[in-house]
């Protein structure tokens, strides 16, 4: 089985930036102007999933609230510390999660959208 995760939002170039130039993931393709949708794919490629972010002229309406978070668990602590430099070099803020279990196995902040996501530290304390 294969996963997308898909979101509708309003700034296609901005989320595309920071998802690919921030976090580091590839883009894998996207199209224009399909039912007047235009979207990129992001993720790595081989892996059985990865993003699609869509832009319309409809204004999106985004209902997330502190526990919707997409949580990214790096292989090694050398991965978790260019994410986390990434992210402080991007002028992009480490925030307190409501969740306590966040704030002690991983650092939280925001994309561009104001969704939540967690670098978690988990697979580098092995």
């Amino acid at each position: 089985m294969n996963l997308r995760i898909a979101r509708h939002i309003d700034d296609l170039e901005k989320i595309e930036y920071f998802y690919i130039n921030v976090l580091g993931f590839e883009r894998l393709g996207g199209f224009q102007n399909h039912n007047n949708y235009d979207g990129v794919f992001i993720g790595k490629p081989k892996l059985d999933w990865h993003f699609e972010f869509t832009k319309s002229n409809l204004k999106t309406n985004h209902h997330f609230d502190e526990d919707d978070i997409l949580v990214l668990y790096p292989e090694t602590i050398l991965e978790y510390n260019t994410l986390i430099k990434s992210i402080l070099k991007s002028n992009i803020s480490i925030i307190t999660s409501k969740n306590p279990y966040w704030n002690e196995n991983g650092k939280m902040f925001l994309d561009p959208d104001g969704f939540r996501i967690v670098i978690s530290d988990l697979k580098t304390k092995d």
